[in-house]
């Protein structure tokens, strides 16, 4: 895809200037928050708006409300990405504004990882209780059931697994299972819970969402289920979970619609809120996967959250199953 000349003058305007160049090498890491970026450059929100708004006007990056929050992201045209990728490429790797920058940045990460770490520490034994406020347990998890199949599978990845209820619930189906998740407390408590339901092939890894260390077509059934909200780049994690997906492999990905409950972000850490049809859609299939009607379950109060179960297949040959193999 090509671009008129008139179009390409205002992004290379839009990029050749010192702060939005270090924005644009910030997305480029992960969609942060006006707020975010703010704190990382040593900028007022206003002036960083500014500079977004330009930015958002010429086609380099992405402006999406979120609650009361706005996130910006690189743009995912792709004339718009080359141009980014090959203007950040000639960057020297040493420069020390950008470097800088890069470092404000992962201390934002580990502030935000660490807020996210107590408060599952804190949060650890009454997890299941916390989660049943939002919605029937009962409707989300035959919906999960019936969106898996009937199995049985070879191998079932549990990514942000959480309490182990997914490998509770799915574990019956698979020959393995696999559960994965950074918080120690958590893993402790999946342990427990896997002990208890007698599941007798089941591993517990500390583990990190975005790059899992596990090879690719690793499973057969993979499930995200209610991780996404918490987390800095959804996007990578689908590309993820899509990589480890064997041939004819499913996805699962468990989460909110959009809503306006803010506090949840100051109670319960939720980076998102929610997501809407459309861009879980343009991920998936930005992943290489087939996606299918995605399940939507209606709360169970006025004033509760809806949750959605996304599907989508990875092209390929049947699902192996431990039958098959």
């Amino acid at each position: 895809m090509t671009l008129k000349s008139q179009h390409l003058v205002e992004m290379l305007r839009a990029a050749g200037e010192p702060t939005r160049l270090r924005v644009l090498a910030l997305l480029a890491r992960e969609e942060l928050s006006v707020m975010e970026i703010g704190q990382i450059l040593g900028h007022s929100q206003p002036r960083v708006s500014r500079h977004l708004k330009l930015l958002t006007q010429a086609g380099l990056v992405e402006r999406f409300p979120d609650g009361a929050w706005v996130f910006y992201r690189l743009s995912s045209a792709e004339t718009a990405r080359r141009l980014v990728d090959q203007t950040l490429g000639l960057i020297d790797p040493a420069d020390l504004a950008v470097r800088a920058d890069l470092e404000r940045l992962e201390a934002v990460r580990q502030a935000r990882m660490t807020e996210a770490s107590d408060y599952f520490a804190r949060n650890a034994a009454q997890w299941d209780e916390i989660r049943s406020l939002y919605v029937s347990e009962s409707d989300v998890e035959a919906a999960i059931l019936d969106c898996a199949g009937s199995g049985p599978f070879r191998r079932l990845l549990d990514l942000g697994t959480g309490a182990g209820r997914m490998l509770s619930l799915l574990g019956p189906k698979a020959e393995h299972s696999v559960g994965l998740d950074l918080s120690q407390q958590m893993l402790n408590l999946a342990r427990a819970h896997a002990a208890d339901a007698g599941l007798k092939s089941v591993e517990l890894r500390h583990g990190d969402i975005y790059a899992t260390g596990l090879p690719s077509a690793f499973a057969d059934l993979a499930v995200v289920h209610r991780v996404m909200h918490y987390l800095s780049d959804p996007f990578g994690a689908v590309t993820e979970a899509a990589r480890l997906l064997a041939p004819g492999g499913r996805l699962l990905i468990i989460d909110f619609a959009p809503h306006s409950l803010e506090h949840l972000r100051e109670a319960h850490q939720h980076r998102r809120l929610g997501f809407a049809d459309e861009e879980m859609g343009r991920w998936l299939d930005q992943a290489g996967l087939v996606r299918a009607e995605p399940v939507t379950l209606p709360p169970a109060a006025a004033d509760g959250l809806t949750v959605k179960v996304w599907r989508a297949d990875r092209p390929g040959e049947t699902r192996r199953t431990a039958k098959a193999a």
